[in-house]
C-alpha cells in the first residue's frame, strides 16, 4: 500500500531528516505515549532525544547553530511527531514560534543572546498572548508594560501558556502606551517583551509567578499554565526588536506560522487515527469475516483516507507559500481550519470502528479522541479562521462596479 500523505519534490536532506524523525517516533514515542499521557507526565527522555536530533534548532539559521531548514521541513517533522503524540509537538511548537519571532524581528543582540542556546534546546521558549477574559479578541489585552528608567514594569495575568513551567524564555504581549497617545488603535500600542525566567512553578523570578499546571481533558504531559506578573521588572533591551508598538504584528507573524504547525499536528493525529482504524478493521470479525470487508466500513476508511490526503496537501501548500516569502495568511487559515476539522472527524470515525473498545483506556484511540478537540481551538478557532479566509477572499475578488 502506498503510504498516505506523501510529499513530492523533497530534497535528499529533507527525506533523510523525515526518515530519522519517523524512526524516532515509531521507536521512542508511540510505545510510551499512552502510558505517559495517562500519568500526565512530562516526556523528559523524549525531549532529550529531540535535542540530540537537533529539532529544537531545525529552523534556526546555521550561523546561530541551527539546521537552517524551511518551514515545510519543520511542518513535516511536526506531522510525524504528532502522529506519535501530539503533546510532544506542542513542546516543540511554542519554542519554535519564539525562535522564529526572534529571527524575524529581534535585534542583533537579542538574536546573538538567545538563538544559539535555543538551537541546542538549552533555552526553551514559550509565548504568551491570551488572557483569562479575552479569548480570541487580542485587542482586549489588559496586561501592561510601563517604562521606568532603563526598565519596564509589567503587570497582568496571562493564560494558556504551553511550556509555561518548563520554558526559560517567554515572549509576552502587553499593552504599552509609551509613545502612543490616547486613542491610538489597540493593535498599535502593544509590545512583545522577552521575559527570562527559571524553569519550574511558583515564583520563578521576582514579580513573576507560574501557578501549577492546568488540568486538561487531553493534551497532557506538556505543561499548560497561567502567568502572573506583579511588578515584574525587565530591562528595556528585552523589548522584542528594540521598539514598542510592534508587538501585535510580531505575534501575528508568529501565529501565522503556528497555524501551519497546528495544521501539521492535525494531519499527524489524523494519520495515526487512520492507521489504528484500518488495522483494527482487519482484525475484528463480525458475521464470519473481518469488519474491513463490510461495505460500510470500507466507505468509512475511504472517507478517512481522503480527508488525511486533503489536509496534508493544504498544509504543505501553506508551508511552501510562507517559505517562498509570499503572504500566506489565507493558505495558513484554510490549512488550519480544514486539518483540525478533518482530524476531529477522522479520529471519531476510527473511534466508531473500534466500537466499545474505543471507549477503553487500553486502546490508543481513546487518547486521540481526547486530544483532537484542542486543535479546534489552538492558534484561533474555526470561526476566526473563517473570518481571516473571508476577508482575504474579498480582497482578492473585489467587485469592480
Amino acid at each position: 500500500m502506498t503510504r498516505l500523505a506523501q510529499t513530492a519534490g523533497l530534497t535528499e536532506v529533507q527525506q533523510e531528516i523525515l526518515s530519522t524523525v519517523r524512526d524516532f517516533v515509531d521507536k521512542e514515542i508511540i510505545p510510551v505515549a499512552t502510558q505517559l499521557e495517562h500519568r500526565d507526565e512530562y516526556p523528559t527522555e523524549i525531549v532529550e532525544g529531540l535535542k540530540e536530533l537537533g529539532l529544537f534548532g531545525l529552523m534556526i539559521p546555521e550561523e546561530y547553530g541551527g539546521l537552517g531548514e524551511s518551514l515545510l521541513t519543520y511542518a513535516l517533522c511536526v506531522e510525524e511527531i504528532a502522529r506519535g503524540w501530539m503533546s510532544v509537538s506542542g513542546i516543540i511548537n511554542t519554542h519554535f514560534i519564539v525562535a522564529y519571532m526572534l529571527k524575524q524581528h529581534g535585534t542583533q543582540e537579542q538574536k546573538d543572546t538567545f538563538l544559539p542556546r535555543m538551537a541546542l534546546g538549552e533555552v526553551r521558549g514559550a509565548f504568551s498572548m491570551s488572557e483569562p477574559a479575552l479569548g480570541s479578541d487580542v485587542s482586549a489585552i489588559s496586561s501592561k508594560g510601563v517604562r521606568d528608567g532603563e526598565e519596564y514594569v509589567l503587570n497582568g495575568q496571562k493564560m494558556w501558556l504551553t511550556n509555561g513551567g518548563t520554558s526559560s524564555l517567554v515572549a509576552v504581549l502587553c499593552r504599552s502606551d509609551e509613545g502612543h497617545p490616547e486613542g491610538t488603535a489597540p493593535h498599535k500600542s502593544m509590545t512583545t517583551f522577552l521575559v527570562e525566567k527559571e524553569p519550574g512553578f511558583g515564583e520563578v523570578r521576582p514579580g513573576l509567578t507560574i501557578p501549577g499546571k492546568i488540568d486538561k481533558m487531553g493534551y497532557k504531559g506538556v505543561d499548560t499554565t497561567e502567568l502572573i506578573m506583579d511588578g515584574l521588572r525587565i530591562p528595556a533591551n528585552r523589548v522584542l526588536g528594540g521598539a514598542t508598538g510592534r508587538g501585535f504584528y510580531q505575534m501575528m507573524d508568529g501565529v501565522e506560522v503556528g497555524r501551519v504547525n497546528v495544521a501539521a499536528r492535525g494531519c499527524g493525529v489524523a494519520q495515526r487515527a487512520f492507521e489504528l482504524g484500518v488495522s483494527y478493521a482487519q482484525q475484528r470479525q463480525t458475521f464470519g469475516k473481518p469488519i474491513a470487508q463490510h461495505q460500510a466500513i470500507q466507505f468509512k476508511l475511504a472517507e478517512m483516507a481522503t480527508k488525511v490526503e486533503a489536509a496534508h496537501a493544504m498544509m504543505v501548500n501553506a508551508a511552501r507559500k510562507k517559505d517562498s516569502g509570499e503572504r500566506n495568511d489565507l493558505e495558513a487559515g484554510m490549512a488550519k481550519y480544514l486539518a483540525s476539522e478533518y482530524c476531529k472527524e477522522v479520529v471519531e470515525d476510527a473511534f466508531r470502528i473500534h466500537g466499545g473498545y474505543g471507549f477503553s483506556k487500553e486502546y490508543e484511540i481513546e487518547r486521540l479522541y481526547r486530544e483532537a478537540p484542542m486543535l479546534l481551538i489552538g492558534e484561533g478557532t474555526a470561526e476566526i479562521q473563517k473570518m481571516i479566509i473571508g476577508r482575504r477572499l474579498l480582497e482578492e475578488y473585489r467587485f469592480q462596479g
